[in-house]
Formats: C-alpha cells, sequence, structure tokens
C-alpha cells in the first residue's frame, strides 16, 4: 500500500491534472458523480423506507449509501466534495486558487445535474410507488429533515460529513487494488451517514427529490421550498464540506507531510536510506 507522504505527494499532480481538465469535462465527469450519488441516496433511502426501528434503518441506509462513492472511485468521476483535496496542489504553488475555484464551480454545477437528473427520474418513473407509496413519504421527510435543520446546524455537519469523504478518498489512494479501494473508502462513508451528517452532493439529490415527489404525491411538508433548500440547506452544507474537506483534512495533511518537506529524487534517496537503516536495527 501507500504511504499517508506518499499519498500527499501523489495529489499533488492529481490536483494539478484535474484542474487542467476542460471545462466540459468538468461538467461531465461531474454529472456522472452527481449520478452516482443519487443511485446512492435512492437506494439507502429504499433500503430504510419499511423498516420500523429509526436505528436500524439508519444502519442500512449507511451500509447501502457507500455504493455511491465505489462508483465515484472506481468508475471515474469528479466529485466536489473529495475535490476540495486539490488544496494540496494550491499550497504547493503547483495550482492557482483561480485554477482551483474554477474547476470546484465546474464539478459542483455537474454534480447539481446529475444528482437533480436522478431524482427527476426516480419521481416521474414513480418508483416512490414502491410500499404501497410508503417510499414517496420518505423521500419527502429525507428532504425535510435536511431543510429543518438551522444554519448553523447544516454548516457544522457539513464540516464533520466531509471530513470523513475526504479522508475515504485518501484512504482510497492508500490502495493498490480495487478491492483495497472499495474497503476502505466504505468505512468513513458509512460513519457518516450512520451519524446523519451532510454531504452537498447526496443534499441535491435528496432535496430535489423530496420536492418533486412531494408535489407529485400530494404530500404537504411544511417549510420545504425550494428556497429553503437551496439557500437554508445547501448552501451553509456546502460551505461545511469546503471547511472540512480543504480546511481541516487538506490543509492538515498537506502540514503534516509536504509544508517544508520538499520532495526530490535525493530526498527520497536519503528517505529510503533511513529506512533501510532503521529496519536493520
Amino acid at each position: 500500500m501507500h504511504s499517508p507522504l506518499e499519498i500527499a505527494r501523489n495529489y499533488i499532480e492529481v490536483g494539478i491534472h484535474k484542474v487542467n481538465l476542460s471545462i466540459y469535462k468538468m461538467v461531465l465527469l461531474g454529472f456522472l458523480a452527481g449520478i452516482f450519488i443519487g443511485f446512492a441516496g435512492i437506494a439507502s433511502t429504499t433500503a430504510s423506507s419499511t423498516i420500523a426501528s429509526p436505528s436500524a434503518a439508519k444502519l442500512l441506509g449507511a451500509v447501502v449509501f457507500p455504493a455511491g462513492m465505489a462508483m465515484v472511485l472506481i468508475a471515474g468521476s469528479e466529485l466536489f466534495t473529495g475535490n476540495n483535496l486539490i488544496i494540496i496542489a494550491v499550497l504547493e504553488k503547483k495550482v492557482t486558487v483561480a485554477k482551483m475555484l474554477k474547476s470546484w464551480f465546474f464539478v459542483y454545477l455537474g454534480n447539481f445535474l446529475g444528482a437533480a437528473l436522478v431524482a427527476v427520474l426516480v419521481v416521474y418513473g414513480h418508483t416512490p410507488d414502491l410500499f404501497g407509496g410508503n417510499l414517496a413519504q420518505s423521500i419527502v421527510n429525507a428532504g425535510k429533515a435536511r431543510t429543518d435543520l438551522s444554519f448553523s446546524e447544516g454548516f457544522i455537519r457539513g464540516i464533520l460529513c466531509n471530513v470523513l469523504v475526504c479522508i475515504a478518498v485518501w484512504m482510497s489512494f492508500a490502495a493498490k487494488e480495487v478491492s483495497g479501494k472499495l474497503l476502505t473508502s466504505f468505512w468513513p462513508v458509512f460513519v457518516f451517514v450512520l451519524c446523519g451528517f451532510e454531504h452537498s452532493i447526496a443534499d441535491m439529490y435528496f432535496g430535489v427529490a423530496s420536492l418533486l415527489a412531494s408535489s407529485e404525491y400530494g404530500i404537504v411538508a411544511e417549510g420545504l421550498t425550494w428556497g429553503r433548500f437551496l439557500i437554508g440547506s445547501l448552501l451553509p452544507v456546502t460551505l461545511g464540506n469546503i471547511v472540512g474537506g480543504a480546511g481541516i483534512v487538506g490543509f492538515g495533511y498537506w502540514l503534516v507531510y509536504l509544508h517544508r518537506t520538499p520532495y526530490s529524487h535525493t530526498t527520497a534517496e536519503a528517505e529510503q536510506k533511513e529506512i533501510d537503516i532503521a529496519e536493520e536495527y
């Protein structure tokens, strides 16, 4: 497996590659990631919608949701929350802040379009008819639970969530085999869903799906409005995701592994000699 130091160094090149994608590719790859996370959203809601025990329902939904991250990592796509780690390349002065923000914006846009498309197809394909319409109520409840959060609650839960999402991405870079990437990324995502933390891209699906299902199925949900979803819920969660992903994980690991630690073939050879000497003793 790759060490944390190797992951940090490798992500510099990853960040450079990501920001130099064309806008078309940023949006399209973001669109695919949004679809994958949308699929995870409807799957987790479907799996948990008929379970009477809230804790058991939450547990099952948390077990199912990591399928979305698995598709993002293995199939190839761009996820805004994971791309918060581009800050590492910025701090190493290999990428400009402007390029990072451009990448974040267009990937975020693609994520929204993909997640919203899944929501539209799910609702108007009448998937919520499952279980005698109980799934429709569960979809609306999932969106309302998010819009009921205060700005500060959404922001804080967004921080907690993206610490775990970026750790999932970071850990997947440690693995050299697909099986290892799936196993390492599963647990942090499982934890954030189980704990009720908020992921902006997942919330894109949950918000759009709940608003459409509320209208299509005539389910009244007080406070569930487009304005409340976009400004009162999605905005603070997105800001929190940036703080958790770029501010805590990205900046934190840069500070530990890369700050004042210039990398060259010379330093790599010196480090290897130190490892070899340590192993001899």
